[in-house]
């Protein structure tokens, strides 16, 4: 019973030594599929919603694959991997439609805040009120994705501290949003945030998971993990995806997983309290991602976010076993063994290599695999 699955995929472009450069309004006009943000240095695409793994790979790898080929065009220009502007600058908005009143509102209201490359991980799910249990499900233990995809401790050629600097500074709006009890909770939340000027459109809902769909709040079709960092290594990414549709079929299977229902909180405040614990989770995983000490939204006891994705990838393997998915689940071990990227990049640092090698690094290696990927795994991507 596997979920339809899609990307919003963000990235930079510039050159190879690192120096992020806006192409994105020749990109658009150029290539199809891909689409501007308001600042020109990044750029995004969206793969189609699709069941198979197999099949999600290539839409990954492909157009990064052509679009690394058409900046070589433009001139000696690639892609470049984390979720912030590591090398800056930050005190310049590249504005890439300047004609774009929503662009300006946002330029003016956030600066280089909302500069940031990310993935956003969709789920299918057409009855608005599972997808409402599932939003809550996945807010309450969203860092844990987090902590597996930071890839941003870097941040205007500073080591910032943080594994995730672009959770740290991205501006979620507003900045109290509940849990949504029913898709009419929902709608009427949402219609008093316009009304009262909180959210510019319905669009302007940036919190680590929304419902999403064709006429939001009304017509919802799918669930949008919005936390998650850039990571580069789609293998990885896809097993992350893995761990939400395994943990969001086994919410099907078993309802009563509901945080509203399952939580040892009072219910007089549970919607406020775990609120308040998730926000404190997610500050807490940006810090240190997979190092963070959490507190679980069953009782509110502490728990290393490394022991925690570990406990909920025992839970959920038979079920991606029975659904075919395990193999793509697997690798990640990988990431709890070896450490994000993020983690992988700070120590690097640490034996005395610079901001800027280590991202010149990453940047050859990531093409090197991705190049390996659409050879040998995906041939028509390389085609």
């Amino acid at each position: 019973m596997l979920l339809s699955k899609g990307f919003e995929i963000e990235i930079y472009t510039g050159s190879p030594d690192g120096d992020i450069v806006g192409l994105s309004d020749r990109i658009v006009a150029d290539l199809n599929g891909f689409v501007r943000e308001p600042d020109s240095r990044n750029v995004e695409y969206t793969t189609p919603p699709l069941c198979r793994y197999e099949k999600l790979l290539c839409e990954l790898v492909r157009p990064r694959h052509e679009l690394r080929r058409y900046l070589k065009t433009l001139g000696n220009y690639t892609l470049i991997p984390g979720s912030t502007l590591a090398l800056g600058p930050t005190d310049r908005f590249f504005r890439s439609d300047p004609g774009n009143p929503y662009h300006s509102y946002i330029e003016q209201a956030y600066g280089t805040t909302v500069v940031t490359a990310s993935v956003h991980i969709n789920i299918g799910m057409a009855d608005p009120e599972v997808l409402m249990r599932a939003c809550r499900l996945v807010r309450v233990e969203a860092p844990l994705y987090l902590a597996l995809t930071a890839s941003s401790p870097f941040l205007n050629g500073q080591v910032t501290g943080s594994h995730s600097s672009r959770w740290q500074v991205f501006p979620k709006t507003p900045a109290l949003v509940p849990l949504f009890e029913s898709h009419q909770h929902h709608i009427d939340w949402m219609e008093a945030q316009l009304a009262a000027g909180m959210m510019q459109n319905v669009r302007h809902l940036w919190s680590a998971v929304r419902p999403n769909g064709d006429r939001r709040p009304y017509n919802l079709n799918r669930l949008e993990l919005r936390i998650c960092d850039l990571i580069s290594d789609p293998v990885g990414l896809l097993a992350v995806t893995a761990l939400l549709e395994a943990r969001l079929i086994q919410l099907l299977q078993t309802p009563s997983l509901d945080p509203l229902v399952a939580s040892e909180f009072s219910a007089y405040s549970r919607n406020a309290d775990l609120v308040a614990l998730s926000d404190a989770n997610e500050g807490a995983a940006a810090r240190h991602s997979l190092e963070a000490t959490l507190h679980h939204w069953q009782d509110g006891r502490s728990i290393i976010a490394r022991d925690w994705i570990g406990e909920l990838y025992k839970e959920v393997w038979p079920i991606a076993k029975a659904n075919g998915i395990s193999c793509f689940l697997s690798p990640l071990q990988k990431i709890l063994r070896e450490g994000n990227e993020a983690q992988r990049w700070q120590r690097q640092v640490q034996s005395g290599q610079s901001i800027r090698q280590v991202v010149t690094q990453a940047i050859q290696a990531v093409q090197v695999y991705e190049d390996s990927l659409a050879r040998d795994l995906c041939e028509p991507c390389a085609a």
